[in-house]
């Protein structure tokens, strides 16, 4: 069946083609020119963080913020199962093991009791993942972690211009990672950023994604370092799309009120924000009452065309990490019922009243 409204695409109507053509003109495409360190800042002045440094994608951004922080084998990081798989993946690169926790039903975000469950001599940091656009509690989570003295990394791909008790997400912790895929809030294509108010962190974040070279000494290394770093033209259509992030957020909420009202005493449960929170919502998402209703009904909506994607599946029951049974009973429910519909900022408002009648016609 032909995709008559996808799940997802980038808007790139604002200057990008004249910032992309401004790089080609000077020959400046790799990883030197004036937009990486234009990006950079006005990310950092976006979000009010000290240090932001660009990297090549959202995956190697939460790779090189545990790099950052010393992250190895012998440490854990306590991670929600219910996630991306990049955020658990970049654990596993490092050596160290990841340890799961479950979700809030009422949030979908990372449960703060059941980090406190898992804490032991082992732990080293919790990776707060701001799931779908909807902020971690934080206040508890930076508790909790300032009270074990552990590491708090926050992995903010889904959630740039979320907000937690009026502070963007990115700022809590002692490292956060940006993530600007195509399918994003804000888009580079490929792409993601390091943030963190702490001074070391930051030089040694831009220490290890430049190959380690060292700072006073030319061609001279004196870490293993990595290739992590984005290019000029990356950063000139992710400062491009940055110029217009409050129009993407506040369409974003737009959609989701849309649909909400669309969904009234339907059997269903959209993912509504907290009271304390700005939910960006990078997906507007929605449960079913059971996991084989949620196939039909994605079925029913890929006949006439509407491209959705199933939650994330949680990472404890992958075959690689599932070596060891658990039981996250309401990670495992939001995963088997969950379903992301078309949420871009373009998407028409007669194309969600489509959405919304598409979906209110299966229940008839």
């Amino acid at each position: 069946m032909e995709i008559k409204i996808p799940v997802y695409q980038p808007s790139l109507l604002g200057n990008e083609k004249k910032y992309v053509n401004e790089c080609l003109d000077s020959t400046w495409i790799s990883s030197r020119g004036k937009f990486i360190s234009a990006f950079e800042t006005s990310f950092a002045n976006f979000i009010n963080i000290k240090h932001a440094t660009s990297v090549s994608n959202g995956t190697v951004a939460i790779h090189l913020a545990l790099v950052a922080l010393g992250i190895g084998p012998g440490d854990e990081v306590i991670v929600p199962s219910l996630t991306y798989i990049a955020s658990v993946n970049a654990i596993a690169y490092t050596g160290a093991k990841p340890v799961f926790v479950d979700s809030l039903a009422s949030t979908w975000q990372m449960d703060p009791e059941d980090v406190k469950r898992k804490i032991n001599d082992k732990t080293k940091a919790i990776m707060a993942v701001h799931l779908y656009g909807h902020p971690c509690e934080m206040i508890a989570l930076s508790s909790i972690a300032k009270s074990n003295n552990l590491f708090l990394i926050e992995d903010c791909a889904e959630a740039i211009a979320s907000k937690y008790e009026g502070k963007h997400v990115g700022c809590f912790g002692d490292i956060a990672t940006f993530s600007f895929f195509g399918n994003k809030t804000i888009t580079t294509g490929e792409g993601g950023m390091v943030v963190t108010n702490d001074d070391t962190l930051f030089d040694r974040a831009v220490h290890f994604k430049g190959q380690g070279l060292a700072k006073h000494r030319q061609y001279w290394h004196d870490v293993i370092g990595y290739n992590y770093r984005m290019t000029n033209i990356c950063a000139a259509i992710g400062l491009a799309q940055l110029e217009q992030i409050d129009n993407f957020v506040n369409r974003k909420i737009e959609i989701a009120s849309i649909y909400k009202a669309g969904f009234k005493n339907l059997p269903i449960q959209f993912h509504d924000n907290a009271i304390n929170v700005i939910h960006s919502y990078w997906m507007c998402s929605i449960l079913v009452s059971s996991p084989d209703d949620r196939d039909l009904l994605r079925n029913h909506l890929a006949e006439q065309g509407i491209e959705t994607r199933p939650l994330f599946y949680p990472v404890h029951t992958m075959p690689m990490y599932a070596h060891k049974f658990q039981r996250l009973k309401i990670a495992e429910d939001l995963g088997w019922r969950g379903i992301n519909l078309p949420s871009y900022p373009s998407i028409s408002n007669d194309q969600l009243e489509t959405v919304i009648k598409t979906i209110r016609s299966y229940y008839e």
